[in-house]
């Protein structure tokens, strides 16, 4: 048996392993788990006298040490010619994936964000789907407001008193509310989020859009504090010192309530005109009551801007649905 084994140790020394077939034959003809010449000495172990077995073993593994060598061996002197047979020349730089970039809706809602958190103001989100009560009356929407019509709001219920009034949220300004209900003042919060309503599309206007509206309620808040604010605002997001001007306007839930308007310069001799960027105003004491805030004691504002409307004056952008149709060609400019 000895004999043997060292004429299988001559014949492993002497194979020729200079090819994947030759590697592979080599591996089968030696190692193979059913058939393998080294297989089939482990396999005769226990056949062998209890006084010579421990020296047949550990030659055995010797022989199949020396198989597993020669194995590694010639695979590793493959490896080169392998490199070196490929079409792709592997010494120069490697394909870049193309990487994305923020929407220009997010990147201008969260510039908006970083500047009232700069203010002061924490970030509060919620619901999308709400109800008549948090929507409407609470911000004091009179039951017959033309709001309310299923021509402007989203319902998926039926409103009151017919059924519970769900929908989808026409604004984020029932966020504030839950803020006022779940707390105690002084108020500083922003609530960015899309709003739905049931609006034609066109180039101005889109039957989904985005939101951030702002509300802060303290112990002597003006309306002097509410124009600083919002001057500092316009400052930050348009950058130098940009023209102002507040329009008397009407909302339910504030009074007085305004409309800012920016001065946008002409382009290509084209004259300046006025652009609205949001909607504000005092908050009216019935809301502050509707959530049991002493209107005597706390005064505050509210204020509410489209993002798309201000990401659309910051790079010139004139279609609202260019931000919807996902081309390629208009989102890799930003």
């Amino acid at each position: 048996m000895p004999d043997s084994i060292d004429a299988l140790r001559r014949k492993i020394e002497a194979e020729t392993l200079k090819s994947d077939d030759q590697i592979e034959a080599f591996r089968v003809k030696y190692l193979g788990r059913k058939s393998g010449l080294i297989t089939n000495l482990f396999a005769k172990i226990r056949l062998v006298d209890s006084s010579e077995r421990k020296a047949f073993g550990q030659s055995v593994n010797s022989v199949k040490q020396l198989a597993e060598e020669r194995l590694s061996e010639a695979r590793s002197a493959l490896e080169p010619e392998k490199v070196h047979d490929r079409s792709e020349d592997v010494t120069l730089p490697g394909r870049q994936s193309p990487t994305g970039s923020l929407h220009p809706i997010t990147r201008t809602a969260e510039v908006i964000k970083q500047i009232f958190r700069q203010l002061g103001y924490a970030v509060v989100e919620g619901p999308e789907i709400e109800d008549d009560y948090h929507n409407f009356s609470a911000l004091n929407f009179p039951p017959n407001h033309p709001a309310r019509d299923m021509q402007d709001t989203l319902f998926l219920e039926e409103p009151p008193p017919v059924g519970r009034g769900v929908l989808l949220r026409t604004h984020t300004s029932p966020l504030q509310i839950r803020v006022m209900e779940s707390s105690d003042p002084p108020y500083r919060v922003i609530v960015p989020g899309r709003v739905y309503r049931n609006e034609a599309i066109s180039y101005k206007s889109y039957c989904l859009f985005h939101q951030i509206e702002g509300l802060c309620i303290d112990e002597g808040i003006t309306f002097a504090d509410l124009k600083q604010t919002l001057r500092v605002f316009a400052q930050q997001i348009f950058g130098g010192e940009p023209k102002m001007r507040f329009r008397p306007s009407f909302f339910p839930f504030t009074e007085p309530s305004a409309e800012v308007d920016i001065w946008w310069e002409g382009i290509g001799g084209k004259a300046g005109h006025w652009l609205e960027i949001l909607g504000c105003g005092m908050v009216d004491p019935n809301v502050l009551e509707s959530v049991n805030v002493d209107p005597e004691k706390y005064t505050g504002f509210a204020f509410g801007m489209g993002v798309e409307r201000i990401a659309m004056l910051r790079h010139g952008i004139t279609d609202i649905r260019l931000f919807y149709e996902n081309d390629i060609r208009f989102l890799k400019q930003f």
